[in-house]
């Protein structure tokens, strides 16, 4: 079981994903053409202007206003990018599976990366239920998300300290990931696509 979650799954997530994004990614355009709002008010100088102003912590009013928010939001979205990537034990798996790998992070780092997205997620959660502002838009699916997106940092810190049996921990980690990875282009993850837009 381990072999089969291990190989054919994870792969067909990454299709998905990436199969998922560009046909999204497609239909954005698509609707950015037949619409002739966006494309012709779409300017690189300033696009880039905007994008980096949004991605330095505190520069604009409202990331001012919500310092709690903005600080949570700022770690929880670096350490779920980098954590996946650079975890070592996914790096010996990129090396089995297709002879490469790269640099990781010290183990202690990626404890500590884990525990930040699985804090944020929960503080998201909070969030949701508490400020009104939030909980009046708040749907079942959107805390599904949520929970979508710490299941696999959840299981796999507890996979790697040895809490529970070790491989039905490694099993529901490779199963949540893949979940996680497959729904992004499908569910309001897909804001990982619409960033730059």
């Amino acid at each position: 079981m381990y072999e089969l979650i291990r190989g054919p799954l994870v792969w067909i997530a990454f299709l998905v994903f990436i199969g998922g994004s560009l046909f999204r990614l497609f239909r954005m355009w698509q609707l950015a053409v037949k619409e002739k709002t966006v494309l012709p008010t779409m300017d690189f100088k300033h696009g880039t202007r905007s994008i980096r102003h949004w991605m330095v912590p505190f520069a604009s009013r409202n990331m001012r206003m919500n310092p709690l928010f903005t600080v949570v939001s700022f770690a929880f979205h670096i350490c779920l990018l980098i954590t996946p990537l650079l975890v070592m034990g996914h790096a010996v798996l990129w090396e089995e599976s297709l002879g490469f790998s790269w640099w990781s992070l010290p183990a202690s780092v990626a404890d500590g990366m884990t525990l930040v997205v699985i804090f944020g997620c929960g503080f998201f959660m909070v969030r949701r239920l508490v400020a009104p502002e939030v909980r009046n838009v708040t749907t079942p699916g959107d805390m599904a998300m949520v929970l979508l997106v710490m299941a696999p940092f959840l299981t796999g810190f507890i996979a790697h300290r040895q809490w529970l049996p070790g491989e039905t921990m490694t099993v529901v980690h490779i199963i949540s990931g893949a979940a996680w990875l497959a729904a992004i282009p499908f569910t309001r993850l897909s804001h990982i696509l619409w960033f730059f837009f």
